[in-house]
């Protein structure tokens, strides 16, 4: 058979009518959901579900044909596949326990919240936060602490970083788990959660983390891996409609588009990106290994055995160099003083001061904690602002008495004050989500 399947009717009759069998499900699909457009990662990983759901209803109706058992209908297989042990129980757990502890920070943190420039998340403090285990890369290398790892992946800082992060979870996490178990499901959301809680506190050890964002980003990775194994399937005229080289190309652009654009938030302030994309990195290994690859048998497709013996090496080498590679960034991390980046320049992968065409009075946003500094007016023994740094200390500076300018003035020009004045513009206790 050609790579396209050809005409339908060459087809052996068993695969044939596997085949038939497998379009009207397809048709059954449509008239319940409408037509696909499966545009970006997570539409691309929907549509791929349904696929994999219609080989199994097809498969079911041939065995059933096979032994003479009566048809269960689509409707009603794809029903039974969202009851009984098919639920996602590893992504409730999840949600459970990242619920429990919210309400334990903010009760830790006397039922109150931070003030919005203190916390934008609508949650504790920081130092409540790390009394419940949040990522503090001093307290894991010299004192320890190495179960923070574990730990900061289950607390949020707030309200909105948890609702965002939950939401998440709930739609991928639960997509992959009814599609490839409780097992596959916690590989690929744990180790990554791990992985990418541990490039954090290597490459942004002076930052506070908190969040299941590493394993969210490792879910999607795991996405990303399944989708690669099948792209031939997906888009063949016999698995996807109108299965054109053209449609093929544009999906493609639309999942790079998808990637670039989840990358180029991680440059953001607040957003962590060695946690997300060390995550997703971690996750598509781990995918590879994970991820069950649709059977190219059932459409008549067998694979030869140099094409076997490369799908075997791929599902071992996905999950191998994942372990490998958290055992070596972990080495390196405990190796280390707890307070220095084994590579300073590395850290504008995760906060980039935008546009960088801009001067540095006029950028969308910096990378600093200049922007949530206060200051006094002081008039003795001369006229100057009192500035109160990020990281505690106070600086002065001179003002001209005879040209003061407006406190609405001093109140917009206090950022740049910092930024010329003050010998540090991090605070010791910054975020990252």
């Amino acid at each position: 058979l050609s790579a396209d399947w050809g005409d339908i009717n060459l087809l052996a009759p068993d695969v044939a009518r596997r085949i038939r069998d497998f379009q009207y499900a397809q048709e059954k699909r449509r008239k319940k959901y409408g037509d696909e457009r499966p545009w970006g990662i997570l539409g691309l990983y929907d549509h791929l579900s349904g696929i994999r759901l219609d080989v199994e209803w097809a498969e079911d109706a041939a065995w059933r044909r096979l032994n003479g058992e009566p048809y269960l209908s689509w409707a009603d297989f794809e029903a039974s596949k969202k009851k009984g042990n098919n639920r996602p129980f590893f992504t409730y757990f999840a949600l459970f326990i990242c619920t429990i502890l919210l309400i334990a920070s903010i009760a830790l943190n006397g039922w109150t919240v931070e003030r919005f420039t203190e916390n934008p998340m609508i949650g504790p403090s920081s130092y409540t936060l790390i009394r419940m285990g949040a990522k503090d890369t001093y307290l894991i290398v010299n004192e320890g602490q190495a179960w923070r790892i574990v730990s900061s992946v289950v607390l949020h800082a707030g309200l909105i970083h948890y609702c965002i992060n939950m939401l998440a979870l709930w739609f991928v996490g639960g997509a992959i788990e009814m599609n490839h178990g409780f097992i596959a499901t916690t590989i690929v959301f744990l180790i990554p959660a791990v992985g990418g809680t541990i490039f954090s506190a290597l490459f942004l050890p002076e930052y506070i983390t908190v969040g299941a964002s590493g394993g969210i980003f490792g879910l999607i990775g795991a996405c990303l891996a399944d989708i690669t194994v099948n792209w031939k399937l997906l888009f063949n005229d016999h698995v996807t409609e109108n299965g054109k080289k053209h449609h093929h190309a544009l999906v493609l652009v639309f999942l790079v588009l998808d990637i670039i654009l989840n990358s180029i938030i991680g440059l953001t302030p607040y957003v962590d990106n060695f946690t997300h994309l060390g995550g997703m990195v971690l996750g598509f290994l781990c995918g590879l290994s994970t991820m069950e690859r649709l059977p190219t048998q059932f459409f008549g497709i067998g694979d030869g055995c140099m094409s076997q013996t490369k799908q075997l090496i791929i599902r071992f080498f996905g999950l191998i160099l994942s372990v490998i590679t958290l055992a070596i960034t972990l080495i390196i991390l405990l190796e280390g003083d707890g307070e220095t980046n084994p590579c300073p320049n590395c850290t504008w992968l995760s906060c980039v001061p935008f546009p960088p065409w801009a001067d540095d009075t006029n950028k969308w946003w910096y990378c600093d904690d200049c922007g949530t500094i206060t200051a006094d007016i002081v008039h003795t023994p001369s006229l100057h602002l009192a500035v109160d740094c990020p990281n505690g200390e106070t600086v002065e500076v001179p003002l001209d008495t005879e040209n003061t300018p407006s406190r609405s003035k001093l109140e917009n020009d206090l950022p740049d004050y910092c930024r010329e004045y003050c010998p540090e513009v991090y605070s010791d206790n910054r975020f990252r989500f």
